[in-house]
């Protein structure tokens, strides 16, 4: 049972990453414009995530230091400060959008305006964080969220043509109706989504915050290659439904309402009540996640005392980050902004800053300085290697695919 539990700190950081509130809705988009054709990009985002967090987990296991003090001592102060910046308006980006996600989750349950869910969600999460265990957290928000699975139930009932969804995912074109600049800008917004950096930001830091060691290492390959395919999972079956109920009916989607359609329609009233709590509680982890990364990201740079098995005055710095990071989501939710129009942007720039996370992390799991016997083995390089090229392809693509697509319109 404790091994089971365990693996909910993968969970919750695969809930996070895959399955936000601009995951919901993008899957549901690409579904519903694209079908299965977009399914390839999930899978080697899966692969990537599992990679590239496998690495940092292992790293923070045998030296105790978080991804972002790795990167700050390879980059040094200066590209480190250049990372720092990326990443932080990257993670703000997110918060602002997870806390909207949640609100909106809460209007979808209760019906009341989402505007006036915004300041209890803040609330509620700065609660969680200051005074839950991070273990309680990630357990029960993690195992929550597994009510997301409704999604694979709803396609199961709802008997699609799975000969035709596996070709189409085997053979993927670029539909008609659509144009090669749009269909590549949602593989890189997708494959975004599974690699963004705060994933591995929270994961190694939860690491260091679980006190895992070298002999935790196990336990660290069972968080990532159960919780990332999992999250690969809950992302696919949210797409599959699109491309079986909404892209029939010519029906884009553009809201959280359309994206529980293929569920209400395969499972009723009680599956999409069970898809209810299954939102609240991944963009609630979600936003637990960026809000945490966010104060593990300045803490870890600038050198300050950070961490929830800290009591808040004993890391006021961290603790004070992260309410100032809650209080301007707050503010720019405040102007009347999409929340998931936010997130999906910030996919695509953790797209483009992936690259500067991403090569320190591999330089460490190298370097036997700190890893000892624990480096990198030859078959895990060349695989590394080659996501490298991969994610230096996405990053340089983003901006002009942004620019010319209008942003996948």
């Amino acid at each position: 049972m404790k091994r089971l539990l365990g693996v909910a700190l993968g969970i919750l950081t695969a809930i996070g990453g895959f399955v936000d509130i601009g995951d919901l809705v993008t899957n549901a988009v690409v579904g519903s414009r694209f079908g299965v054709s977009l399914a390839w990009v999930v899978v080697v985002g899966v692969v990537g995530i599992c990679l590239f967090a496998n690495m940092s987990g292992r790293v923070a296991a045998v030296s105790g230091r978080a991804t972002f003090e790795v990167i700050r001592e390879r980059l040094g102060a200066r590209a480190g400060l250049a990372n720092l910046a990326a990443s932080f308006l990257i993670n703000l980006m997110t918060v602002t959008a997870e806390v909207g996600g949640i609100a909106l989750a809460l209007q979808l349950a209760m019906g009341v305006q989402y505007e006036l869910w915004i300041p209890l969600a803040i609330v509620a999460v700065w609660l969680v964080i200051w005074r839950v265990r991070f273990s309680i957290m990630e357990n029960v928000t993690g195992l929550l969220g597994l009510c997301l699975v409704v999604f694979a139930v709803a396609l199961a009932l709802l008997g699609p043509q799975w000969g035709d969804l596996l070709k189409d995912a085997l053979t993927p074109a670029v539909p008609s109706g659509e144009s090669a600049g749009t269909y590549w800008y949602y593989a890189i917004a997708l494959f975004g989504a599974a690699m963004t950096p705060y994933e591995v930001f929270f994961f190694s830091s939860g690491a260091v915050e679980e006190r895992w060691g070298p002999k935790d290492i196990a336990q660290s390959r069972i968080n990532v290659f159960i919780g990332f395919p999992l999250g690969g999972f809950l992302s696919l079956t949210i797409a599959v439904c699109a491309a079986v109920v909404l892209l029939p009916a010519g029906i884009e989607v553009v809201s959280l309402s359309q994206v529980a359609l293929p569920v209400a329609q395969g499972g009723g009233q009680i599956a999409l009540a069970v898809l209810i709590v299954g939102i609240v509680a991944a963009t609630f982890g979600a936003a637990l996640e960026t809000t945490l990364s966010s104060g593990y990201t300045l803490a870890q740079y600038f050198g300050w005392s950070w961490g929830k098995f800290r009591r808040p005055a004993e890391a006021a710095r961290f603790h004070l980050a992260m309410i100032v990071c809650l209080v301007v989501a707050g503010a720019v939710l405040a102007t009347g902004v999409d929340p998931v129009l936010v997130t999906e942007y910030s996919v695509v720039f953790s797209a483009i800053a992936l690259p500067l996370t991403y090569l320190p992390i591999l330089i460490v799991a190298n370097d036997p300085g700190y890893m000892g016997e624990r480096v990198n083995g030859r078959a895990v390089n060349v695989v590394a290697a080659v996501f490298l090229v991969i994610i230096l392809v996405a990053s340089v693509a983003a901006i002009p695919l942004m620019i010319i697509t209008g942003a996948g319109q």
